[in-house]
């Protein structure tokens, strides 16, 4: 299992990569609209220096055709790095640029999942990532667990290198079931994972174990001071 930060709020990641062990960094239009209008390179080469070169840093393109597809993944090769994974949407430009990407040796995230076919057109393509929308396959009354788990089975009986990172979540329950069908990473929302660990239940255990302590050693003696 891998976690991944569906962010690029530079805060956001400097503070919560102390706590999680996330393996990279994912964006996309939407992700930025919520930074404003950042300068868009910069940022990205920032966030690289943070996360180092160890971790995957995931970053889609905006272009619809096959051609501008392939200039602003040149681009962002060219002026970010070149471990970056360009995210193409898997439509039939989409499916195009990711084979053309991937003879270049380029690394590809294959998005805007919603499908078994998409995902596995874009397996077939050669994408290093398939990235299905849990949430919103769910919305529209696709089931996410189905499509999920074949594409799993499909990766494992075939000997396909793709991996599936699960995206689209609104809760960590979604998180959960989209590792149990077979993903093996899933991007999400920092504030997501740390919601779920600021749980009632989950304070109130710690609470009762100080407590406990207390009531044996005294308040304030720790076990260093033992």
């Amino acid at each position: 299992m891998e976690y991944m930060f569906d962010t690029i709020n530079i805060e956001d990641i400097k503070h919560f990569s102390e706590f999680y062990p996330i393996t990279g960094i994912t964006s996309n239009p939407s992700i930025i609209k919520l930074e404003g209008k950042i300068n868009y390179f910069k940022h990205f080469k920032q966030i690289r220096e943070i996360i180092g070169m160890d971790k995957s840093l995931h970053i889609q393109v905006v272009a619809e055709d096959f051609e501008g597809i392939m200039s602003e993944a040149n681009a962002i090769i060219k002026n970010v790095d070149k471990n970056v994974f360009i995210k193409v949407p898997v439509t039939e430009e989409g499916l195009k640029a990711i084979r053309a990407l991937k003879v270049k040796g380029i690394g590809v995230t294959a998005t805007a999942i919603y499908t078994k076919v998409q995902g596995l057109l874009a397996i077939e393509a050669g994408a290093d990532f398939i990235a299905p929308y849990f949430n919103r396959m769910e919305n529209i009354g696709i089931d996410p667990r189905e499509v999920i788990t074949t594409f799993a089975r499909m990766i494992k009986e075939y000997h396909y290198s793709t991996k599936i990172l699960a995206a689209s979540f609104k809760n960590i329950g979604q998180v959960n079931a989209a590792f149990e069908c077979g993903a093996q990473t899933a991007t999400v929302k920092p504030e997501l994972l740390h919601d779920t660990l600021k749980m009632p239940v989950i304070k109130s255990a710690v609470e009762n174990f100080t407590t406990d302590w207390e009531n044996v050693f005294g308040k304030g003696v720790s076990i260093v001071d033992l």
